[in-house]
């Protein structure tokens, strides 16, 4: 069922997009201190296309990584866009040994010249086999079917794992998702949200136009990590000042309404409800995070309508619930 359930994400729901180089440096050049002496895991990556493989290929030796390995689903054949209808799929475990200092160059033999493994399952994330090779990473970095985010999050979790990977920005809606965001065991990247992928052909949702090729965009996609970054400890600067008529109360529950997270007060001491987009610029030492008004039950508040918070009758969209941390001075 499980293979069944992957199969069905990736060809039903559109998950296999292929994400551009460009992309994976912005974000991961902020993390280059981390991969030394580290083994890092593409689980979700046919090494011969992936973007993700090529890049630690390429700087293997400048990060100084110990070893680099990628696993795909379903696949026997080099093609980016797989329709996933073999029963077995590639690996490559990589250890450097084969030059002595990074040569960009030479990826295009190793690609021709390296003969792959086979996995003797399907490459399933879930499977027996690839929760062996997740458990000799130190690190996981690549993107996951979005319609498998939970899954595939848990069980990071679950082995304790290091991770970078690439999400849907409504995930942190997911109320499981949301307890590890919650927890501080799961926050966002340095980038904001919005990414250009490779796409199969006849993809009909929105695209640009990337120096003449067509790329699917995806305005909500947006890295997802538990590995600390300096944007992490950086303060919203707050400047507004508390007032009724600008911050209404909610209807159904016993805290006030900010619109845009720029407009937070500076001397409100209760709870807040803020967009999502609050996750893009919190810092744990300066803020709580509370609860999230569709998952009321977290709370322990009785809400109506569905959970959603509600001003002066009028729904509003999902909302973060939280509370500035008193400064000690």
């Amino acid at each position: 069922m499980a293979n069944k359930d992957l199969h069905n994400a990736k060809r039903v729901k559109n998950d296999e997009f292929y994400t551009q180089l460009s992309d994976i440096e912005k974000e991961l050049k902020y993390y280059r201190k981390h991969f030394r002496g580290k083994v890092i895991l593409c689980n979700c990556d046919d090494p011969r296309v992936s973007k993700f493989f090529y890049f630690f290929y390429s700087s293997f030796h400048s990060l100084g990584l110990k070893r680099l390995i990628a696993t795909c689903y379903k696949n026997l054949n080099p093609d980016l866009f797989s329709q996933n209808l073999d029963e077995q799929a590639v690996y490559c475990i990589y250890d450097g040994t084969d030059r002595a200092n990074d040569v960009i160059t030479d990826y295009d033999a190793f690609i021709k010249q390296n003969e792959w493994g086979v996995l003797t399952g399907d490459g399933d994330f879930r499977s027996p086999e690839s929760i062996e090779l997740l458990k000799q990473a130190d690190i996981v970095c690549t993107n996951p079917p979005f319609s498998l985010f939970r899954e595939y999050v848990a069980q990071l979790i679950k082995y304790e794992k290091k991770f970078l990977i690439i999400g849907n920005q409504n995930a942190i809606t997911y109320k499981d998702v949301f307890t590890f965001i919650k927890e501080n065991e799961l926050w966002l990247g340095i980038n904001p949200s919005g990414m250009c992928f490779n796409v199969p052909k006849g993809y009909t949702k929105t695209t640009k136009i990337v120096n003449g090729v067509v790329m699917g965009w995806i305005g909500s996609a947006c890295w997802f990590t538990n590995i600390d970054n300096k944007k992490r400890h950086e303060e919203i600067i707050l400047y507004k000042n508390y007032n009724e008529k600008e911050f209404p109360k909610y209807d159904n529950f016993d805290a006030i309404e900010i619109s845009k997270v720029s407009e937070i007060p500076q001397d409100y001491g209760g709870v807040m409800g803020v967009p999502i987009t609050f996750l893009d610029k919190y810092n744990p030492a300066q803020f709580e995070i509370i609860g999230i008004t569709n998952h009321g039950d977290m709370l322990g508040i009785p809400f109506t309508n569905n959970c959603f918070s509600e001003v002066k009758g009028k729904r509003k969209y999902v909302r973060i619930l939280i509370k500035r941390k008193q400064n000690e001075n």
